[in-house]
């Protein structure tokens, strides 16, 4: 929507959920507890998405680079995400919340990858909320996918035909991209589909990121003029005409 400052609330928002280690540094405790702490987080923001009338919640769980972290927290990470397969898909279908899982999937164990597809299976007639998880992704990654699909087909790689070829390609580009934790970068998050995103930077540690701090980052989406390369005044009506009587 070419838009000034209408107040609306994006249709789409991408997260970064950064600050987990750190939260739990803060803390004494393992990184582990952090990323523990950080799947209540998502839980709690994708009801206030849904409860806002957001359409489509993207976050970044776990990067193509996040295998270079120490073994141990790798390790927890995909314990946690089974655990979490287990326990939240239910009440996520439940609150009418459609799963998507989006990443490299070759990488991953036969466990994990039939957990995602029976998650995605389980909640596939859902339609209040899409919530895709980024796992196993990153946005160069999903480029080159989309370029080596397009070439295996022998169709022509184009501006179009990439977006159509994109993992992502079942929903909207996003209207708004946050990241918290205070650092300011995208992380090669998204980088294709955020080229007309707006950008929020949250200094929230992902736990502690809550419906106040959401609401922070729409109502500034809200006061954001969105040009998509236009001038100001072309995108806003002309002044009313005064007709003489």
């Amino acid at each position: 929507m070419n838009s000034k400052k209408t107040g609306a609330v994006p249709r789409h928002i991408a997260i970064i959920m950064d600050g987990n280690g750190r939260w739990a540094k803060r803390r004494l405790l393992p990184r582990l507890a952090g990323h523990k702490q950080g799947v209540e987080a998502l839980r709690r923001c994708a009801r206030a998405c849904a409860e806002r009338g957001v359409e489509v919640l993207t976050v970044f769980a776990f990067s193509s680079e996040n295998w270079n972290r120490p073994q141990e927290e790798v390790s927890g990470l995909m314990g946690l995400l089974a655990n979490a397969l287990a326990k939240e898909v239910q009440q996520l279908s439940n609150d009418g919340v459609r799963l998507h899982f989006v990443g490299d999937r070759t990488g991953l164990s036969d466990k994990v990858c039939e957990g995602l597809s029976q998650a995605e299976r389980q909640t596939a007639h859902n339609s209040r909320l899409v919530l895709n998880v980024c796992f196993n992704y990153g946005g160069r990654w999903d480029i080159a996918q989309a370029a080596s699909k397009l070439a295996g087909q022998g169709i022509a790689i184009t501006a179009e035909n990439l977006d159509k070829a994109m993992a992502m390609s079942h929903v909207c580009d996003p209207d708004l991209l946050i990241r918290t934790g205070g650092e300011m970068r995208i992380s090669n998050f998204l980088l294709w589909q955020a080229a007309y995103s707006e950008l929020f930077f949250s200094p929230s540690l992902w736990p502690d990121f809550d419906e106040s701090d959401l609401d922070q980052a729409i109502a500034a989406f809200g006061g954001r003029e969105r040009r998509f390369g236009q001038t100001s005044e072309q995108i806003q009506p002309p002044p009313a005409r005064i007709v003489a009587a």
